[in-house]
Parts: C-alpha cells; sequence; structure tokens
C-alpha cells in the first residue's frame, strides 16, 4: 500500500511540473491518429472497390489487363504494409527516400511524414476490411440492383456500400484505437506525440516508472473514450431496439401478395 501512494505522489508530482507536456502529446496523438484514420479509410476504401470490380471474360483485352495490374499492385502494398512494423516503414519513408533519392524526395515537416506513414498503414488494413464487407453483402442486393439496370457504381453507391459500411463499423474503430497506441512509433522520426513526450520527461527526470504510469493511464482514456464512441455510432446506425408492425387502412399483405380487406357487409363473401 505504502509503495501504491508513494507512486501516486510521484505521479502527481510529475503531472504538476509538465502537465502542458502531456497534455501537448494527447492533443498531437489525437489528431495524428484521427487524420490517418480518416485518410487511411479513404485509401482502404479506394482499394476495396478495385478488388471488387468483376472481371468478365467477354470483356476487353484493355479493361481485364488494366484490373488485374491493379489488383496485384493493391495485393503488393497491402502485404508489404500489413507484414512489416510501422516504425519501420516511418524510417524508410523518412530516412530511406532522401537516401536513395540523393535528397531529391525528403520531407521538411515530420507532420506530414507521420501522416503519411500511419494512413497508408491504416489504408492496407481496411483495404482487406473494406473487401469483406463488401463481400459479406448478400448477391441478391447485386442482382437486384443490376434487374431494375443500374450500373455497377450506382450499384456499389446505392445498395451495397450504405450495407458493407455498416459490417466494417467495428474495424474502423478497432483502427482506430490501433492508431492511437501505434502512433507511439513515430518518436523514431521526431514527431511530438504523448510518447514522445514521456521520452523527454523522462530524459530530464530520472522517475520512469511514474511516468510510464501516466502514459498507460492516458492511452487507456483515449481508448475507452474512443471505444464507447464507436459503440454509440453503431446503436445509431441499427435504429431503433424495437418495431412495431404498421398495417394499412385498406391493404394487407398476406404470403406476399396484397389484397383488399372486405367490408363488414361482405364478409363471408369473395375478396374484392
Amino acid at each position: 500500500m505504502e509503495r501504491v501512494l508513494a507512486l501516486g505522489q510521484d505521479m502527481a508530482l510529475l503531472w504538476t511540473r509538465y502537465a502542458p507536456l502531456y497534455l501537448s502529446g494527447v492533443v498531437n496523438t489525437l489528431l495524428l491518429a484521427v487524420a490517418a484514420t480518416v485518410l487511411g479509410c479513404l485509401i482502404g476504401l479506394a482499394c476495396g472497390l478495385l478488388n471488387t470490380i468483376p472481371i468478365h471474360p467477354q470483356d476487353r483485352l484493355p479493361r481485364r489487363v488494366l484490373l488485374r495490374l491493379l489488383r496485384a499492385v493493391i495485393r503488393i502494398y497491402v502485404e508489404v504494409f500489413r507484414g512489416t512494423p510501422m516504425v519501420l516503414q516511418a524510417v524508410f519513408l523518412y530516412y530511406g527516400l532522401p537516401y536513395f533519392t540523393n535528397n531529391a524526395m525528403r520531407f521538411d515537416n515530420v507532420w506530414a511524414a507521420a501522416l503519411l506513414v500511419v494512413s497508408i498503414n491504416t489504408g492496407a488494413y481496411m483495404a482487406e476490411s473494406v473487401r469483406g464487407g463488401i463481400l459479406s453483402v448478400d448477391p441478391g442486393q447485386t442482382e437486384g440492383a443490376k434487374a431494375i439496370g443500374m450500373s455497377h457504381v450506382q450499384t456499389m453507391v446505392n445498395v451495397i456500400l450504405p450495407q458493407a459500411l455498416r459490417n466494417i463499423m467495428p474495424q474502423i474503430g478497432n483502427n482506430f484505437i490501433i492508431n492511437v497506441k501505434d502512433t507511439s512509433v513515430m518518436f523514431i522520426i521526431g514527431f511530438t506525440e504523448f510518447f514522445a513526450a514521456h521520452r523527454y520527461i523522462t530524459g530530464v527526470n530520472p522517475m520512469y516508472f511514474p511516468s510510464a504510469a501516466i502514459e498507460m493511464l492516458g492511452y487507456l482514456c483515449m481508448t475507452l473514450a474512443a471505444s464507447a464512441l464507436l459503440r454509440l455510432a453503431e446503436r445509431r446506425m441499427d435504429g431503433e431496439s424495437s418495431y412495431e408492425l404498421v398495417q394499412a387502412d385498406a391493404l394487407t399483405m398476406t404470403a406476399g401478395t396484397y389484397r383488399r380487406r372486405t367490408r363488414p357487409q361482405d364478409e363471408g363473401g369473395a375478396l374484392t
């Protein structure tokens, strides 16, 4: 118990001294996570849509070649960025590109570099989530849309994507929570997020564990708040939990066909 009290006192002391630095790191972490998740979702949406464009044998050869080439490029992109750590991706893009291009391609703004790294990493994961969300929609939805003359784009925008969005909402929230935590590796390129604040504070103050405890509580609060907002968004998208069957006065549906209700004086007679 004494150790717990001592830890609490050390944490309070650190917070009193370095609260602005901790809070600045929290703000930078949340801004980067939100912006990168939005951009990553757009990248994943584009990749997912391209991956689900149907290729038919009767299509023109240039179209089939182009679509297969795009799918190959997307597959390489997804496998590379899902199969390598984000910290190494940051090192390669921030330090490797200037090295291989003789400083022709270099980032003068660390914010832009961090945003690019986290966005393309998120996009690689979202590409598969979007593809899976689209494929999870009943194929009858697509067939019905085509039966009434809708094009592939119209079918996707008006029929498939609204349903797929609900299916991938948990994954979007999960990626945001992952980004909140994984932005901690951006200190490697000099981005001053929440974990970078911890590294600076422990560099000038030997109270490493109390500062790490503050970091843990901070990340936990951010992720719990994100989870609560995600559950709220899912409930809003689901609509009301209870429904009432509304029947028209003039028409009733029986076994999928409509029939007009009989008037009291016609009961026992034929339906009209």
